[in-house]
This record gives C-alpha cells, sequence and structure tokens, in this order.
C-alpha cells in the first residue's frame, strides 16, 4: 500500500507529498505521515527547507468526516500544526485544487505558502455545524484582518487563490508546473536566508481592532444566521484574536468548537451533507445507463415558473427556446427574464457580460414547431390535467425522437400525462420550486414507464443546472407537496381554533423555517393552492372537515402579495394583520362550532411539523422516497425548513421516534382520522430503531 505522505528529497528540499485519494483528507494516517516526514527533514543536515504539497487532484480538502463523532486518533490536528511551527527549517505549503479546512489551517501554519491559481482556500466548517478548530480563526485574521477573516469564516465559502493572494494569504501564485515553483520559492527563502515568519507572530492586522467590527457583523448576519450556532460562534473566536495571545486564543477557539461538536445542529448539518450526496445515487438503474447529453431546451409557458426555469438553462449556457401561445405573455415573461438579471447586474452578484450572454441563449416564439430539435422539453404551464395533456399531445407530434419530455407540475399524475404520448418512456417530471432560477431543489418524478435513460439523463442536468436533485415515485405531489397538504391543513385548523395567522407564522419562524405557512402562502400566490382545490372537490368526503378561510380570501380576490392582499395585507413588501381577515376566521369557527381556545407555541410546532413526519414515513414505506434523507433533502432545499435541524425526519429521530409517535397518537384521539400514524412510523418507533431500520 501507498504511505499515506510520500518523502522525497530533491536538491536539498524535503518533499511531503499527501496520498490520501480522492480529496487527501486529513485523516490518522496523514497526520503521523506530515509528522514524520518533518522530524525526518529537521534532523537531516542535508535538507534545508520542506514543500508540502498533495499528490492527485487537490492539496488537502479538509478533515476526514468519517471521523467525525468517533474518538479521535493521535496525532491530532494541533499536533501536527505544533509540529510544523517547531520546524527550524522554512515550511511551504503548495496548494493545488482545493485547500480546505483543515487543510487550510496546515497550510495558514506553514512559513509560506505558494499556489495555482485555479486552486481555491477556505474554512468551510461552519457548514457542517463546526467552526475551525486549530488555529484558522486565530491565524487568519492576522494574515488579512479580522473583517475579511469573519467574510470567509462566517459564510465558509472558499475564496479562489489569486483572490487569497490579493488578500495577503498566499505568498506567490506559481505559473506552470506547482511542485517546481515551490521548490523555487523554497530556494529563494534558503538563499536569502529568511528568517521562519509565523502567522502566529503577526499581530499588526489583529491590535487596536474597533469593537464596532463584530457589533456590525453581528447585525448583519442576524436574518440569515438565525437559529444557528455556528456562525455566532465563528465571530466569537475571531473576536478573540483580537484580545488575547495566540495561545490563550486557541484554547479558547478549542472551547467554541467542542461546543459545537457536542451539539444536535454538528449531527443534523452532517446528516444534511451526507444526504444530499447520497440524492444523487439512484439504485436499480442499470450501471452502463448513460444520460442523454443536454445541449438545447425548450419552456412551455413564459409565466414565473416558465422564465425562471430558462434562466436556469441560460445560466447553465444552454440554449434554450421559450414558448407560449401569447405574444403578449411571451414578451411580458422576456421582459421580466431581463429585469431578473438587470437586478443581479445592479446588486454585483453578475456581471453584465454573464446577462449579455445568458440573453442571448434565450429566444422566444410561438410556434411549436420551432422547438422541435431541442433535447429536452419542460412543460410550465397551467397546473391542469387537461391543459397538460393537450400540451403534451402537441410535444408528441412535434419533438424530435428521443427527446425528454418533462413536466414541472407539482401535483397531477405522471404516468395519466405521458398516456397521451406515444413515448412514455420519455416522459418524466421536473418539478422545479419557484422562484426557480432562485430554489436549489429540483424534484424529478419517475412515471412507471419513465426510462433508465430518461431518469439518468434529467439526475444529471440537475447538477448541470446547479440543483439539488432528489427522485421522488409518481403520487399527487410526490414527496414535498404531499407532506405540505397536512402541514397547510393543521396551519388552517389552528386558525379556526384559536390561532392568529401571524401566530402561527411567528411559532414556525421560531422554529427555524424561513417563513411561515400565511406568508409562504401569500407569496407563493393564494390562487394556486385554489385552483388544485376546486380541482380536487368532489373527491373530498362530505364528513371530512375542511378549513374555508384559504377560499373565503381568493373568493375576495386576495390572492397574495400580488394583489396587495391575503391572509395579510401588503405594504410594500411587509404583511401586516389585517382586521378583515380575522373576522373571517371568527365567522369561520363559529360556523364550523369551534371554540376558540390559547394555543401555545409548540403545539403550533408539533400541529405542524408532525403532519410532515407522518407523511413522511407513509412516503417511504410506499417507495415514493428511496430514502428518508431525500425527505430532509427536499424540505432542506425546497421549502425552508432549517438547515441546523436536518430535514423533518431527521429532526424526528433526533426527537424520539417513540416521543413522536405518542404525541401522534395523542391527536389521533382527539382529531380524527388525518392523525392515523403510519404504520412505518409505528414499526420502527415500537422497535427502537431509525427510519433505516438500525
Amino acid at each position: 500500500m501507498t504511505e499515506p505522505v510520500a518523502y522525497a528529497v530533491k536538491d536539498g528540499i524535503a518533499i511531503l507529498t499527501i496520498e490520501n485519494p480522492p480529496v487527501n483528507a486529513l485523516s490518522q494516517g496523514v497526520r503521523a505521515g506530515i509528522i514524520a516526514g518533518l522530524d525526518k527533514a529537521d534532523a537531516d543536515a542535508g535538507v534545508s527547507a520542506a514543500v508540502i504539497i498533495g499528490g492527485g487532484r487537490t492539496f488537502i480538502a479538509g478533515a476526514d468526516i468519517k471521523e467525525f463523532g468517533k474518538t479521535p486518533l493521535q496525532p491530532y490536528l494541533p499536533d501536527v500544526l505544533k509540529r510544523i511551527e517547531a520546524m527550524t527549517k522554512p515550511v511551504v505549503a503548495a496548494l493545488h485544487g482545493t485547500a480546505l479546512g483543515g487543510g487550510f489551517e496546515v497550510a495558514l501554519t506553514c512559513h509560506w505558502r505558494v499556489a495555482l491559481e485555479s486552486g481555491q482556500v477556505g474554512l468551510p466548517e461552519v457548514k457542517l455545524g463546526l467552526l475551525p478548530g486549530s488555529g484558522g480563526t486565530q491565524r487568519l485574521p492576522r494574515l488579512i484582518g479580522p473583517k475579511l477573516a469573519l467574510d470567509m469564516i462566517v459564510s465558509g465559502n472558499p475564496i479562489p487563490a489569486k483572490k487569497a493572494a490579493e488578500l495577503g494569504a498566499i505568498d506567490e501564485i506559481v505559473t506552470g508546473d506547482l511542485l517546481e515553483g515551490a521548490l523555487a520559492y523554497a530556494r529563494r527563502v534558503v538563499a536569502e536566508q529568511r528568517p521562519l515568519r509565523l502567522v502566529r507572530d503577526m499581530n499588526d492586522k489583529v491590535s487596536n481592532v474597533d469593537p464596532a467590527v463584530f457589533s456590525d457583523y453581528r447585525k448583519s448576519i442576524e436574518r440569515k444566521a438565525r437559529g444557528f450556532l455556528g456562525p455566532w460562534r465563528c465571530i466569537d473566536a475571531v473576536e478573540v484574536a483580537t484580545k488575547l495571545p495566540m495561545d490563550e486564543g486557541l484554547l479558547k477557539e478549542r472551547e467554541y468548537f467542542f461546543e459545537c461538536m457536542g451539539s444536535p445542529q454538528r449531527a443534523a448539518q452532517i446528516h444534511a451533507f451526507f444526504a444530499e450526496r447520497e440524492a444523487a445515487k439512484i439504485p436499480g438503474l442499470p450501471e452502463d445507463v448513460q444520460a442523454k447529453p443536454i445541449k438545447s431546451a425548450a419552456v412551455l409557458g413564459a409565466g414565473t415558473m416558465g422564465g425562471g426555469i430558462a434562466m436556469n438553462f441560460a445560466n447553465a449556457g444552454i440554449a434554450v427556446k421559450l414558448l407560449d401561445v401569447s405574444q403578449e405573455a411571451l414578451s411580458r415573461g422576456l421582459g421580466v427574464i431581463e429585469k431578473n438579471y438587470a437586478t443581479s447586474v445592479a446588486r454585483g452578484s453578475m456581471k453584465q457580460e454573464a446577462m449579455d450572454r445568458a440573453m442571448k441563449l434565450i429566444t422566444g416564439t410561438q410556434r411549436f414547431e420551432d422547438i422541435g430539435d431541442a433535447d429536452i422539453v419542460v412543460e410550465a404551464v397551467f397546473e391542469e390535467m387537461g391543459v397538460k395533456k393537450e400540451v403534451f399531445g402537441k410535444l408528441d407530434k412535434v419533438m424530435k425522437q428521443g427527446a425528454i419530455l418533462a413536466t414541472n407540475t407539482s401535483t397531477l399524475d405522471i404516468d395519466e400525462i405521458a398516456a397521451s404520448t406515444k413515448r412514455p418512456q420519455d416522459v418524466i417530471g421536473t418539478h422545479f420550486f419557484s422562484p426557480a432560477n432562485v430554489m436549489k431543489l429540483l424534484e424529478n418524478v419517475r412515471g412507471a414507464k419513465s426510462s433508465p435513460e430518461t431518469i439518468a439523463t434529467v439526475m444529471a442536468m440537475g447538477k448541470t443546472l446547479k440543483k439539488v436533485a432528489v427522485l421522488a415515485g409518481n403520487c399527487d405531489g410526490f414527496i414535498g407537496n404531499r407532506m405540505l397538504h397536512g402541514y397547510l391543513r393543521e396551519a388552517n385548523f389552528l386558525l379556526e381554533e384559536g390561532c392568529s395567522p401571524e401566530q402561527i407564522d411567528r411559532a414556525l419562524e421560531d422554529f427555524g423555517l424561513a417563513m411561515g405557512p400565511f406568508r409562504m402562502s401569500d407569496l407563493a400566490g393564494l390562487d394556486v393552492g385554489w385552483r388544485i382545490r376546486k380541482g380536487k372537490a368532489h373527491l373530498r368526503p362530505k364528513d371530512e372537515r375542511y378549513s374555508k378561510v384559504a377560499d373565503q380570501l381568493c373568493e375576495l380576490g386576495r390572492f397574495g402579495q400580488k394583489t396587495g392582499a391575503g391572509f395579510y395585507k401588503y405594504e410594500g413588501r411587509d404583511a401586516v394583520p389585517d382586521p378583515v381577515v380575522k373576522d373571517i376566521i371568527l365567522a369561520a369557527s363559529r360556523e364550523q362550532g369551534i371554540e376558540r381556545r390559547e394555543i401555545s407555541d409548540e403545539e403550533i410546532v408539533q400541529r405542524c411539523m408532525y403532519p410532515l413526519v407522518n407523511e413522511g414515513a407513509k412516503i417511504l414505506e410506499e417507495g415514493i422516497a428511496i430514502r428518508s434523507g431525500d425527505i430532509d433533502i427536499t424540505y432542506l432545499f425546497g421549502y425552508g425548513f432549517p438547515v441546523y435541524r436536518g430535514g423533518p425526519m431527521f429532526w424526528a429521530e433526533q426527537i424520539g421516534l417513540d416521543k413522536v409517535l405518542a404525541t401522534i397518537r395523542g391527536f389521533h384521539k382527539i382529531h380524527g382520522k388525518f392523525w392515523e400514524p403510519a404504520k412505518l412510523l409505528v414499526e420502527r418507533a415500537e422497535a427502537g430503531k431509525g427510519w433505516s431500520g438500525r
């Protein structure tokens, strides 16, 4: 077996090459190998300096996440860094690919850093519910100043090596061969007899720092980081670097690190990290199945959703034709797209050249014949089965053989839509979330006859469009909206039982949702759900409890933000409680014979969140979702579920499935059949197991 750290000497320079594919993670073997290599270099009189470099495609991409939650093995990463700082000879870090987390902390501890321009560096620990725990929060501010260090550490986003060099975190950008450039730099350091330069001794940028830097930064992330632990501890740790000597700062950083490590948030965020990657793996597909190339696309419907979907393709460099039979709708849709791009340019999140490039890739048409040569067509017309089937009948006639025929339906039967074509194997659901050019989730829905190649293509397309793709089975509402039905049902019942829209929204936003159910409904448009409910009204049992509040709002033309009134009235984008809505709710309570009562925030959370868990268990049981993690990813990326809770299914496991079941059984006795516990939930809870059966 190859040693995790290879040692060689060239022209008096020791070369320590990390060989731990695929990403050179800082496993125990790598940590021990670096120390052994440095010991050897320090003891060899023929060695004047050392270079640490990554073998393969990258430097050190971070800690070995498989070791998280387990008893760590010695040597620990701080031991490695102490050994670097104890070196009597210069140590140069040579960076390519990614130097992230512990990998960047190794580089920061070296005396000098060189990198290829194509490399990236960063401290992404916050995304796993942690903070850099081996000096990153103490060394980086000493190199680039606390404000810039906060930007990197609190966001967790990597930056290009060229940018890092401009900031002062990298000493030289190497052109050509990285190892040769690093060796040349090391020889120069030796020839110039430079004194060993330790970041720990650099105090200029952390001295006399205005405390407002930190108070202002805390205010700036207040909304985005609400409920999280990691970002706040990152700020605390960087602030420590400006107040305490290095060794005391390292101890404080470690204290914060272990606080985060012991938090349920860390477990939730690591679960989310792995679940996102697992969602791309589709069991049962033939090993040799190949995704079809998507070089051109078409989108039907130039409304908000269709325009957003078209932007996704253009952003990925794929030419897309936007079809709408109405010239007025088409012109309006193209205008909205241009306005959206212009807003991004004005905000600085997009360059004018990128906007110009994207707009050139989007062309409008009113003719079905003009889109026939596209590799994929995504239908985004009204959510009515008759309309969908008529559209797919037309697509069947004009689209080239092998083209993917995709529907953006959020609830309707994929198989019924596919039956309106002679090629059901090419038909599949691609449910984008609104706004489609912003939301990360792509819920792909396989029909009974969707081919393996079709499935593989839309899953690969998700990655191309920079979406997180999840594969669902075909049922009413698929994964996300099927679960959402119970969530919204209980929110509306709670209105009739004693709550106001603002109380429910506040309780669920305090739980961690980005937006409560009524603000969310107003933003999405109440008319969308109203249209679906009217279409299914004949299927609803006459004796089943049903809240009419939302329907009555729609009958008054209150469709949400777009009409200036829904569950709230709107002053600009600000939602303001409305006495008209209160009167409608009180009248509904009287009509239903419900005596209103005080309802706690805890009950609101349980009544709205536990239906997600219970329906999720049924979805798992039926095979609509492949894994519980896929359900979590759907809710994390599509519905604003708090990342630090890991998704509804993981959250339920953290509470204890037995406790969740007991509460659901209590609601079942009070509220009836809507709360009948899922068989899988009962089975797993009574066996003391999690969703995976372990």
